[in-house]
């Protein structure tokens, strides 16, 4: 999908319709930042702005992947003081986020929670076609535990974003996204996967 503005207007419907939810959001950047270019709206600063307005419940965010450059020497400290889990892509270098995932549905219970991807959570060389790739990211056979591992909780809406459709001559960001996104939807409250 488009880039990660879009996340900021659809959590908005779905608090509307069913208060603050948790979030499980794979991404390399955090999007917490408060402005960019001068801007309140950006990709950059979408879950600011949802935490500013209530739209989730704090205590049940987990955002996976983190990594890469910063403009602030610690630059998770916001996100920490709202009571997010950050889990740093060098904390999931190497071993399967099976374990995790028990620890993340775990945290969200039975409430209603909302995935959010952004493409360049992955590593570039998986997912080269994104608005700001960031190196040393996650695989995709993590990508599949992160999202197999939402099963079974109470999952009201979804979305993957930043793939760069304009860049992506070869089709294989585009290619992993679809998959991902399918994936995603196999796993939603009430789908019959077998």
């Amino acid at each position: 999908g488009g880039d990660h503005t879009m996340t900021y207007p659809i959590l908005q419907a779905v608090a509307e319709k069913h208060g603050p939810v948790g979030l499980v959001h794979v991404d390399a950047h955090t999007d917490t930042g408060d402005r960019a270019l001068g801007e309140k709206i950006y990709h950059g600063t979408p879950f600011r702005r949802c935490v500013e307005e209530g739209l989730l419940d704090c205590s049940r965010v987990v955002q996976i992947g983190i990594r890469g450059s910063s403009y602030e020497p610690d630059p998770y400290k916001y996100c920490r003081d709202q009571g997010f889990r950050v889990v740093l892509a060098e904390e999931c270098w190497r071993k399967s986020l099976v374990p995790l995932m028990a620890e993340v549905r775990m945290q969200m219970g039975d409430k209603p929670a909302y995935i959010s991807f952004d493409i360049d959570g992955l590593d570039p060389a998986y997912a080269p076609r994104t608005g700001t790739p960031e190196i040393a990211g996650l695989t995709p056979a993590q990508a599949l535990e992160i999202i197999c591992g939402c099963k079974g909780l109470n999952i009201v809406g979804c979305d993957l974003v930043e793939v760069a459709p304009m860049y992506d001559i070869s089709g294989n960001t585009a290619l992993l996204g679809a998959n991902l996104l399918f994936e995603m939807l196999c796993v939603l409250p009430g789908v019959k996967t077998r």
